[in-house]
């Protein structure tokens, strides 16, 4: 992959914006990014038969709040480390991820 990052910043609340250096820009909606983390965890959770209908999920506070990105580090040259409102912060994307995730934004 040739093509950098050149800017990223909220659109919105809750869409993030990335701007390459080949003019591609996308939008991301942070709950897209969210449902498609990467990490081990995630893909598992993912990959997991459904649970019964008569389980009830335990809802933490944090998990009720609107999501937001709390801190994006870029990891080497090749990906960046979303933390996000929810506490989760474990999920790597790869450039060619987020290359492929979010939408295109037309000039």
């Amino acid at each position: 992959m040739t093509a950098q990052p050149t800017k990223l910043e909220l659109a919105a609340p809750d869409r993030l914006r990335i701007t390459w250096s080949d003019g591609l820009v996308r939008e991301y909606p942070l709950r897209e990014l969210r449902d498609k983390c990467p990490c081990a965890t995630c893909r598992e959770k993912r990959n997991a038969p459904p649970a019964s209908p008569l389980q009830l999920p335990i809802i933490t506070e944090a998990e009720i709040q609107p999501l937001r990105i709390t801190a994006m580090k870029p990891v080497g040259n090749y990906a960046y480390s979303i933390d996000f409102s929810d506490g989760h912060n474990t999920g790597i994307y790869t450039l060619e991820s987020l290359r492929d995730l979010g939408e295109p934004v037309r000039a």
